[in-house]
């Protein structure tokens, strides 16, 4: 038995038993995965898979059972490299964050700039996605750190933290007839063409949910999974839009590029920001440090806290 054995194993199921694919991101070949599945079911006496000829079908009980022993081994093969980074590089290594589009273009950048100011030889490594995807990097290791509003906490096998609040803003240009109301209605907000995000991020579910609860149809004229398109055909006069408050940051607090903006917390709530990290893994020291520049809440003792699933009361 031998690590290559588990790995092949691994990423098969992860690629949904395509060991073609699996070959392809592992740079070897079928033929050899195909060789050191069989010869580790031989050693452990037990099929892992069930086949249709040479194809695999499915994992069978017995395999179940040893893919949850094999996950541990690998992930804490991983965390052995990490502590030998820890302590033999010190002060270098790299960070792979997981995070949606809004949280790397308005939220991440000063906590990583901090952070490289801090550490000038970790490498931060941003991977960009819907909070599904942010969620499934995590698990298949692709990503350390994992920063979204929605999906997260619907995994088991990840440690979320919240992070910060964060309420939706109606965006409309200047001349707009809602660019005059300080505290816009659901009823009004019905009776325009709307630019939304996707209902996969940020925040969206409750936004469809008040509606739903006040029993009216909003006029979707278009979804997007990022803030700044969502401004960009606003002010081409598609509608009015409704985007996260932290997506005018950077802007005049009246009159941005000639949108206007109101607060619509009233409306639709809070929304909460979580940091995940996946169960089990080793955090090293600029880990921890940049969960502190995200918020300083996170301490490291918190963070081991949950990661070793003593307590529960995380809310902010």
């Amino acid at each position: 038995m031998n690590l290559h054995q588990l790995r092949f194993v691994q990423e098969a199921v992860r690629r949904g038993l395509n060991l073609t694919e699996t070959a392809k991101a592992l740079h070897t070949s079928q033929p050899g995965i195909s060789k050191a599945i069989l010869e580790l079911e031989d050693e452990l006496g037990i099929d892992l898979f069930a086949r249709h000829g040479k194809r695999l079908k499915r994992v069978t009980e017995p395999g179940q059972q040893a893919l949850k022993s094999i996950e541990i081994i690998l992930r804490e093969v991983a965390n052995l490299r990490r502590i030998g980074e820890q302590y033999g590089k010190q002060d270098q290594g790299t960070l792979s964050i997981a995070t949606t589009h809004t949280q790397a273009r308005y939220f991440l950048p000063e906590p990583v700039a901090q952070l490289r100011r801090r550490w000038p030889r970790v490498q931060v490594v941003l991977h960009q996605g819907v909070p599904e995807q942010v969620a499934r990097m995590l698990l298949d290791d692709v990503a350390e750190v994992g920063v979204a509003t929605e999906a997260l906490s619907a995994h088991e096998e990840l440690v979320t933290l919240p992070c910060y609040e964060w309420q939706h803003a109606l965006v409309v240009p200047a001349e707009h007839a809602l660019a005059a109301v300080e505290r816009p209605t659901l009823e009004q907000l019905a009776r325009e063409p709307l630019v939304l995000y996707h209902p996969s991020v940020t925040g969206r579910s409750r936004i469809d949910l008040a509606f739903a609860r006040a029993r009216l149809q909003p006029q979707v004229a278009l979804e997007a999974i990022d803030s700044d398109v969502i401004k960009t055909y606003v002010r081409l006069g598609l509608g009015a839009g409704i985007v996260t408050e932290l997506a005018l940051r950077d802007e005049p607090p009246s009159a941005a590029g000639g949108l206007v903006s109101r607060p619509l917390g009233h409306l639709f709530g809070t929304n909460l920001t979580r940091v995940a990290f996946k169960r089990g893994t080793y955090l090293r020291h600029f880990v921890h440090a940049f969960a502190e520049l995200l918020s300083p809440r996170l301490t490291p003792a918190l963070i081991e806290r949950a990661m070793a699933g003593r307590g529960s009361d995380y809310e902010l």
